[in-house]
Formats: structure tokens, sequence, C-alpha cells
């Protein structure tokens, strides 16, 4: 699912299609997790395909919480090597939480281009794989995997193998995190 609001498009779907097997529906998490990852590397002068294990953890919306507490460059934590942590609350996400926002009121359209990539990059690595050392961002139908009531659509780190995706399971929650409040929609 692709159109907003995604999260809400696909649930709507999974209870209307009773037919589809509910791991075929997901709304894409990716135009936000690209997003997370090209601040990184931007704050860092670092290649985009040095960051690794980006979570956007949440809905496609500005509730999103992107997350760096896993976040790596060449094997070190982001958080290790970052010069200002005061950037991730201050700018890196109210950036990538109202970034979508932001295009629109400039052009007046949203990025369409961003967001076709996005799809394409959503779909590549569900169908083909995700690389084996990483994972992406997907919005899913929720297990009950940290915390997150079973049955909700929501943003979670995943791998991709065959067509086939799995939550990343047991990463530590920071207490900072809002997914760890319960304050995360």
């Amino acid at each position: 699912m692709v159109g907003n609001p995604a999260n809400t498009n696909a649930l709507i779907v999974i209870h209307n299609a009773p037919d589809l097997n509910p791991k075929n529906i997901s709304s894409m998490m990716r135009l936000d997790h690209n997003r997370a990852i090209a601040q990184v590397a931007r704050k860092l002068s670092q290649p985009i395909g040095n960051i690794k294990k980006m979570v956007v953890w949440g809905n496609h919306s500005c509730t999103q919480y992107p997350d760096l507490s896993h976040a790596e460059i060449r094997g070190s934590k982001v958080l290790d090597i970052l010069p200002d942590h005061n950037w991730v609350e201050s700018e890196f996400i109210p950036t990538v939480q109202k970034r979508g926002m932001v295009v629109i009121e400039a052009r007046g359209l949203s990025s369409a281009a961003s967001a076709a990539n996005a799809a394409i990059g959503h779909m590549h690595d569900w169908i083909l794989g995700s690389h084996h050392d990483d994972w992406v961002t997907m919005s899913v139908l929720s297990d009950g995997s940290y915390d997150i009531p079973a049955g909700v659509v929501y943003g979670f780190p995943v791998t991709c193998h065959n067509g086939d995706y799995k939550i990343v399971q047991n990463l530590p929650i920071s207490e900072i995190t809002p997914i760890y409040a319960g304050k995360l929609s």
C-alpha cells in the first residue's frame, strides 16, 4: 500500500479481502526509511550505502519514530560517532517525520519520484531479499512483537527472503524511544 493513510489502507484491505494472505499486504515505510538514511549520510558525510540497520517505527505520518539506536556505519554505531547528539532530537527526528509535508508545501505536490523510488526499493527487497547484514523498514501486520498489539499495521525492522519478511526480533529498545513508553501510534 502506498496511498495515504498507508497503514490504515493496508488494514482495510486485510479486513476486506479475506482470501488474501495478510502477509502479502504491507504499507510503505521505505520513503521514511530512505529519508532517515539520507539525513544520517549527509550529517556524517558518508555514502548512503554505508548506513545500515535503520529503523523507522510506527506509521507513515508525523507520529513515526526514526530510531538511530541500532543504525550502523561500516560496523560502528551511528550514535557512537555522531558529533552532535542534540541533532537527533532537534533536527533528525523532526526532519524525517515532516519531510513529506515540507516537500508538499514547497512544491505544491508530493515527492512522486522519491515515493516511486521507495516503492521500487520496497518491492525489490521484499521479492528478491534484503541484504544479509541489514534490514529495512516495512509496515506489516503486527504479531505482537515489541508489545505492539497484534492486528495493527505498524512499521518494523524486517528482513526479507524469497518474497517473505520476518520482523527483526529482540532489539533492545531505549527508554527514551516512544515505542518503549507506549507513546507511538
